[in-house]
């Protein structure tokens, strides 16, 4: 069947951009021919891609793709590290119109048979190192299996070696027709901090409202920085937002502390995403004479740190900062150097956002409620959990998405994220925020990083346990912490248990496990305050008669 239509024919529905400014193979083809030698990808210790390199690339593994039997609409799992590879094979996969479906490099067992079962996917792309955690579990309809960086064996798969994902100069068969922008175009999995992770279903236009919202602030002159993993919607979506607005990329495999800015200024990179505790490792490493010696000018800091502003003067940069998640779109972002600490920013044009009540009611400026979300534009969010309605039909109730994290707004439209609903502490009738504890306890100079999790009271109800990683070279005296602590935060916050890591377990997109350390609990290491003699209680008032 020929093509019909261009993909730069614009769709009768204004808020529809052309495929070729939001699908990615008709973006890839516009910009290959239009800045066919401008760069897009700086690696490591490899050559450098230009725009008509990248295109290259996607054809020859969309060739290799197809000579495997994959065809559009089909899914394909992807469980690599950050590597020039593994963008080829994502750009590839999406060529053709099959579904990019990449997977944390850490699952094994119970949860790595979930997510293979759960793509319903027939060809796998993999590193030999990982082949092992594959043997012994259920592979549902998997079939297929390539193998890089050695070879491999596997009873119950066809086996192949790179050689299957083509060779320079080889071309896919031609579409039958063009990609559409709700075409999916991707499932990615939840960290699964919690339990059995959830595919996330998003199609082309949901990754590019989500790109262009968060990535409003910068040009086609840009490089940004990409640290986070391609398998988690902050390194893809980063990734995404320089290719819509034909800028470059710098893929690395991870954030390491005493290499960003070397990184930074080899590469030639101009923004980058900060989450969690990478603003406290680079803030808390030792000062240098070359702190504002680099080309960045712009990081997006999530959460917003306490010490944004000391951060800013120091490296010379413009900070942002926003609220997203895989399922939305950067429905919350932030003016230049927001000056409100703890922001996440306002309302973006487009987006519709709630604070609601358990009975999905809105909530009074002020009052703590649900983040529920909308967009203005069709396919703008998540179309559903794959393979899961009941997780779909309780996130999508009334028409509106529900994030599961908990906000305040003030008069000004300000947002200020208190916790996720499943986190919070419930201590003696008050209810605390574990985002709140961590802030102040991660403001003391020798921790690094810090977690809060609610643990049995013999009281009933939770006391606070705060789990604290040092900073390198220091001790943490717990009840040095506590002393510091005191004026910082209200009396019924202050942990009574304090228990000191060298590192937080994580996932390898940095999201703390609480979990973990739930179930841990109070550990034969946990510093007890109320065992030390330590006892804080409220202050009293004077007579007010």
């Amino acid at each position: 069947m020929p093509l019909t239509s261009s993909p730069g024919q614009p769709f009768p529905d204004p808020r529809i951009p052309a495929r070729d400014q939001c699908v990615l193979r008709h973006i890839l083809d516009r910009l290959a021919d239009e800045v066919p030698e401008q760069d897009f990808a700086w690696f490591e210790g490899e050559e450098t891609w230009s725009y008509r390199r990248t295109q290259q690339e996607a054809l020859r593994t969309a060739s290799g793709l197809q000579k495997l039997n994959v065809n559009r609409g089909d899914r394909v799992v992807v469980w690599l590290p950050n590597s020039s590879l593994m963008l080829r094979c994502w750009f590839g996969i999406n060529y053709i119109g099959a579904v990019y479906v990449p997977i944390n490099t850490a699952y094994r067992g119970g949860l790595l048979e979930h997510v293979i079962k759960n793509s319903d996917a027939k060809v796998l792309i993999t590193h030999v190192d990982l082949i092992d955690r594959l043997k012994g579990i259920d592979l549902a309809n998997l079939e297929t299996v390539v193998v890089v960086g050695g070879s491999a064996e596997m009873e119950q798969l066809t086996v192949f070696s790179i050689d299957a994902l083509g060779s320079p100069g080889d071309v896919p068969e031609p579409l039958d027709r063009l990609i559409d922008p709700w075409e999916l175009q991707s499932i990615i999995y939840t960290s699964g901090t919690t339990g059995p992770s959830k595919g996330v279903l998003s199609s082309y236009l949901h990754l590019y409202t989500m790109t262009t919202s968060l990535n409003k602030m910068l040009s086609s002159e840009d490089r940004r920085l990409i640290n986070l993993p391609l398998f988690h919607a902050g390194g893809t979506s980063s990734v995404y937002g320089m290719l819509t607005k034909g800028g470059a990329i710098a893929l690395v495999d991870s954030f390491k502390t005493d290499q960003f800015w070397d990184t930074v200024r080899r590469s030639g990179t101009t923004c980058v995403t900060l989450l969690g505790a990478m603003t406290s490792f680079l803030n808390k490493a030792p000062y240098s004479p070359d702190d504002q010696s680099h080309s960045l000018k712009t990081v997006i800091m999530v959460p917003l740190s306490e010490d944004v502003t000391a951060f800013r003067k120091r490296f010379g940069v413009d900070v942002y900062t926003a609220f997203n998640m895989t399922e939305i779109s950067g429905q919350l972002i932030s003016e230049r150097n927001p000056s409100k600490v703890g922001s996440c920013g306002k309302v973006r044009p487009g987006a519709e956002v709630r604070l609601v009540d358990s009975n999905d009611c809105e909530v009074p400026v002020g009052t703590i409620g649900e983040m529920i979300v909308r967009d203005d534009k069709p396919w703008g969010l998540n179309h559903g959990y794959n393979n899961n309605p009941s997780a779909t039909a309780d996130a999508w109730r009334n028409g509106w998405f529900h994030t599961g994290d908990l906000f305040t707004r003030d008069e000004n439209g300000n947002f200020f994220f208190v916790d996720r609903a499943k986190d919070a502490i419930r201590r003696r009738g008050e209810n605390i925020s574990s985002f709140e504890v961590e802030n102040e306890v991660t403001a003391y100079a020798n921790v690094r990083e810090a977690a809060a999790v609610g643990v049995p009271s013999p009281l009933g109800e939770d006391e606070v346990l705060v789990v604290v990683a040092p900073v390198p070279g220091c001790t943490i005296d717990p009840e040095n912490l506590i002393e510091f602590l005191r004026p910082r935060m209200a009396h019924f916050m202050i942990p009574r248990y304090i228990r000191v890591l060298e590192d937080l377990p994580k996932t390898p997109t940095q999201k703390v496990q609480k979990h973990l350390l739930r179930q841990e609990g109070v550990t034969a290491d946990t510093w007890d305050r109320e065992q030390a003699g330590i006892h804080v209680k409220r202050e009293k008032i004077g007579d007010l008669t």
